[in-house]
């Protein structure tokens, strides 16, 4: 406005002659009158200030020359603390060097473990470096100042100290003035150091608004990913905008970022899958040097917990880990089975490469490690290809340390190997024990339930496989939780309409959702004569009802049907194999005596008509029965 203001005048006084002979005289006898003076006015308002009406600086240190001293150049070369206070000690230098020097001097304390920082902070040149920055801190320029924060509080210097306390404070008046990268840097050191009981808070709040009101001017793809690893201090409103800009800004970015963004997203639970496909594309055009191995497995986590699939990055990750397994450790192996196992994804080569990696380097297992390897092995239902020695040393790893196990995760193991037929005698009587059911009791109702019905299923293990033949029959003492019916799927309640059509001559030869002593729930049951028709479940036995069921046997000739709903979640990832909690429960239905008919989702929704699918179903049963015949 200032400016403006002396452009008119300086017009004005050109076309004024009593105005320019005063000017005149006012000048030197050598000068000209009005146009010099309308020069300098035009050289002036041609400077930008700092902010220009509503405008936000777009320089960080405008109007600063940058000048390199023989200090800059020391301390840029140095590979020790003792170089850097030694050279400030014998050069010197102004209130920025002094903090470039502190800067340098926390990275390599950093790097050399951070052991001698006490020593440091004592040492009598570092105190002076604080000193001169704390007493000039205003001019210190704007990056300098939010690095030199980051820096000091790696040093170890205490927040209560009187430096970091005037640089937190001139970093609250400049926030305007700071860049929006800037803005980033500082929340990231900001929250970190919020989170360990040592921020301040007004600043802290005072950067997440400015971050909120000015999140037009991001355009640094490393910005976003850094803001976004900040995600729990971060508000609903700008978490959206951010995630706009990801999907803007995703072709620019690095894998590095890509896995900031991913995680990200993982531990809010934001499952943005317009930006996850993006991720997925712009990740798998990556090179192969760029996908390092801690990468694709954090990718792998995110993944897993979004339940977001993606068959190209997973094929990918796959031929990229496969000839690093020797390379990598027993942590690196199980972190990776349990997030493909979340994700549904068996990839045979890779599991077998899990396999073969434990089976070489078993001492390096932890027993906790062991069972996650076990527990994604199971929720896959995947057998190694030389399972004999793999579940050899399996059980020597286990020997001896699995009775220390907390009781849930036994319960977790004892289960799972199960799935696998791999469980001992002694797992099962283990875990059924009266004494050890109690121990499961605790917690939350569904909880306790998913537990019992694991019990159900181990006991039934015992009863059913060929463990039975030593006399196992162990008794689940756990109660059954309340709950409400559960509510029927499309697949479940097309199923039973179409059997009730099949058994309309006989309204008693039908049972749905029937559950079992086994800890299984069956869709539907049949009980069929020699010439396929349904007859009448009141008055016959049921030994696999709670009650029993009748006192009449069935007649000769007559089998018993188990109808098994399999919906899409049943199946692995882009698979047809059942995962192995339902692989279990159809192996267990046909050694109590059932002979189970599969309704895959797949097949089911082919069928257009209700006649189709009575069809299909007497067809099912034909099919089931005739194989049976023929064993």
């Amino acid at each position: 406005m200032t400016a403006r203001l002396l452009g008119r005048w300086a017009r004005l006084l050109s076309r004024c002659p009593q105005a320019s002979a005063s000017a005149a005289r006012l000048q030197a006898p050598t000068a000209q009158p009005a146009e010099p003076l309308r020069s300098q006015v035009q050289i002036r308002s041609a400077v930008r200030p700092l902010c220009l009406g509503r405008g936000r600086a777009q320089e960080e240190e405008p109007n600063v020359t940058f000048k390199r001293t023989e200090l800059d150049v020391l301390v840029e070369k140095a590979t020790t603390p003792q170089e850097v206070l030694q050279a400030w000690e014998d050069l010197g230098g102004s209130p920025n060097q002094a903090a470039s020097c502190l800067i340098q001097l926390s990275r390599l304390v950093v790097e050399k473990g951070g052991a001698d920082a006490s020593d440091v902070l004592k040492d009598p040149r570092c105190v002076d470096l604080l000193e001169t920055v704390n007493s000039q801190v205003s001019v210190i320029w704007n990056g300098t100042l939010v690095s030199l924060l980051r820096s000091l509080s790696s040093l170890g210097l205490t927040p209560s100290a009187t430096v970091l306390r005037s640089l937190q404070t001139e970093a609250l008046w400049r926030l305007r003035r700071l860049t929006y990268r800037q803005l980033s840097y500082l929340v990231d050191w900001a929250t970190s150091r919020h989170s360990q009981g040592q921020g301040d808070e007004a600043l802290t709040t005072a950067v997440l608004k400015q971050l909120e009101l000015r999140w037009t001017e991001l355009s640094d793809p490393r910005t976003v990913s850094t803001l976004m690893g900040r995600a729990t201090q971060l508000s609903p409103f700008l978490m959206d905008k951010l995630e706009d800009k990801a999907l803007e800004l995703a072709e620019k970015f690095s894998a590095e970022d890509i896995r900031k963004v991913a995680l990200a997203l993982a531990s809010q639970g934001r499952r943005a899958v317009p930006l996850l496909r993006a991720l997925s594309y712009h990740l798998h055009q990556k090179p192969s040097s760029e996908l390092k191995t801690p990468l694709l497995l954090d990718i792998a986590f995110a993944y897993g917990k979004l339940n977001f699939h993606q068959t190209q990055v997973f094929q990918r990750m796959a031929a990229e880990l496969l000839p690093r397994l020797p390379e990598m450790s027993s942590t690196d192996v199980t972190r990776c089975s349990k997030s493909l196992a979340f994700l549904k994804w068996l990839h045979l080569p890779l599991f077998e490469g899990f396999a073969q990696h434990f089976q070489s380097n078993s001492e390096k297992y932890s027993t906790l490690q062991l069972c996650n390897l076990l527990m994604s092995f199971a929720k896959l239902n995947f057998q190694p290809s030389n399972r004999e020695e793999f579940y050899r040393r399996v059980h020597e790893a286990l020997e001896g340390s699995w009775q220390g196990l907390e009781p849930f995760l036994l319960t977790d193991v004892v289960w799972s190997l199960c799935v696998l037929q791999q469980a001992k005698p002694e797992f099962i009587t283990a875990v059924t024990d009266p004494d050890f059911q109690t121990k499961l009791s605790g917690g939350s109702p569904v909880r306790t339930e998913n537990y019992r019905l694991k019990l159900l299923h181990v006991a039934a293990s015992g009863q059913l496989e060929s463990l039975g033949a030593l006399g196992l029959h162990p008794t689940i003492h756990l109660p059954a939780v309340q709950a409400k019916a559960p509510t029927l799927t499309s697949l479940q309640s097309g199923l039973h309409a179409a059997l009730q059509s099949l058994t309309s001559s006989c309204t008693t030869a039908l049972r749905t959702n029937v559950n079992t002593v086994y800890g299984w729930t069956i869709d539907a049951e049949l009980v069929v004569d020699s010439e396929n028709k349904p007859i009448s479940l009141e008055k016959l036995v049921a030994p696999h009802l709670p009650g029993g069921g009748g006192s009449e046997q069935l007649p000769q000739g007559a089998r018993r049907l188990a109808f098994l709903a399999w919906e899409f979640p049943h199946f692995g990832s882009r698979s047809k194999d059942l995962l192995g909690r339902f692989a279990m429960q159809k192996r267990h239905l046909q050694l109590a005596g059932f002979l189970v008919v599969e309704v895959p989702y797949f097949e089911w929704l082919e069928l257009k008509s209700d006649w189709q699918k009575v069809a299909y179903l007497k067809d099912k049963m034909g099919k089931a029965v005739a194989e049976d015949m023929a064993k």
